[in-house]
């Protein structure tokens, strides 16, 4: 759900009380998964952050490594023209509540490098104990051509749909959402902006205190997303994002465990807003937990404007299947062509909205691989158990 965030300023200029020492920049040539050529900053200890944070300026590069235990505890921010590499079976322990994320400037990069094997890990002692991670990138949104993160203060957006901020691959993001109020508070995955010439491949967000993944605009396609009982939507877009999600595993395993297992929107002022939300969604299971009939924590919801086509979705455990509302999304869906090959178990109303005819559906559909079962690609690096 989106909601008017408290801005975090940082500034380029932070104290680096926690850095040793620093190397002239060299080449700026960041085409590589290892900063090469960046200019490398050193760690004094293993705890990343403390009061002031660390700012990763242009031409500077932070490797972390698996052999050490690192702690995040303030803000990690990766500038543009800076680079931050994360190295397979990393484990990143934060504290610190909303005074502890990582979030990546338009132009910085990011390279997180786990693997099936070795996942990355971002963990907490418990929920809310820390904000998330934040990606700002160049390509298109419908707020204006450039606008401002809600988390951050980063600008994010632009022309370039292409634009990279890195790869992310194979990483746990556990604990996540530390809340101002019970109105401000962070995701999990934060992409505002970010372009598809960005990786994103293998994301568990578990037991976060507001969205798993959110997507505000931008073109970036995304793989292999876990979302585990996270206390607002599972996934959620705003602001014309027109990437991809393919093979992605929702669950609530309790009730008020999780609002909506999707919360789709273009632009809530001007729901026909340009680029319009139209992403394409394939090999989807939605699990939900229907301990009520109400919309907001019964439901999959697609609404202002957002177009999208989805097709092998399993959705299970929910008060309402599909909810519609507003003009342009009725509209769009109702014609029966963007919602195909769904399978409906214990779902008390199939659709809300549109007519149930408009949702194509078939028995045999297995969502993410296993029906409403943890599927085989996520078993193991995404953190969770069934």
């Amino acid at each position: 759900m989106r909601k008017n965030f408290v801005k975090i300023f940082l500034v380029a200029g932070l104290s680096f009380a926690t850095l040793g020492t620093f190397t002239s920049c060299s080449s700026n040539d960041d085409s590589n998964n290892n900063g090469g050529g960046k200019a490398p900053v050193e760690v004094a200890d293993t705890n990343l952050g403390g009061t002031n944070g660390i700012s990763l300026k242009k031409g500077q590069s932070l490797h972390l490594t698996a052999d050490k235990s690192w702690k995040l505890s303030g803000p990690l921010l990766v500038a543009d023209g800076a680079t931050l590499t994360i190295d397979a079976g990393t484990t990143i322990t934060a504290s610190g509540g909303t005074s502890s994320y990582l979030a990546v400037a338009q132009g910085g990069k990011i390279f997180i490098n786990g693997t099936a094997q070795k996942p990355v890990i971002f963990t907490a002692s418990e929920k809310k104990a820390w904000g998330g991670i934040v990606v700002c990138g160049k390509a298109s949104i419908n707020t204006g051509v450039s606008s401002t993160s809600e988390v951050g203060s980063l600008p994010y957006g632009g022309t370039n749909d292409t634009d990279s901020s890195g790869v992310i691959k194979y990483v746990q993001i556990k604990h996540a959402g530390a809340r101002f109020t019970s109105e401000k508070e962070f995701n999990g995955l934060s992409l505002f902006g970010v372009g598809n010439g960005t990786v994103i491949e293998g994301v568990s967000v578990i037991d976060g205190a507001d969205d798993g993944v959110e997507f505000f605009g931008g073109t970036v396609n995304v793989s292999k997303v876990v979302s585990i009982n996270n206390e607002d939507d599972a996934i959620d877009w705003t602001d014309g994002w027109c990437g991809t999600l393919t093979d992605a595993y929702v669950r609530r395993d309790a009730n008020n465990i999780g609002n909506r297992g999707i919360e789709a929107d273009n632009n809530k002022n001007n729901n026909d807003a340009s680029p319009r939300s139209n992403p394409t969604l394939r090999n989807i299971t939605l699990v939900g937990h229907a301990g009520t009939q109400d919309e907001k924590e019964g439901t999959n919801l697609f609404r202002v404007g957002t177009y999208a086509t989805l097709d092998n979705v399993v959705v299970s455990g929910w008060a309402v299947g599909f909810t519609f509302k507003d003009k342009a999304t009725i509209d769009y869906f109702s014609n029966g062509k963007h919602i195909t090959n769904v399978k409906f178990e214990n779902v008390a109303t199939k659709v809300n909205g549109i007519e149930e005819s408009a949702i194509s559906e078939n028995e045999a559909a297995t969502g993410a691989g296993a029906g409403t079962q943890l599927p085989d690609w996520a078993k193991g690096w995404s953190g969770y158990n069934q």
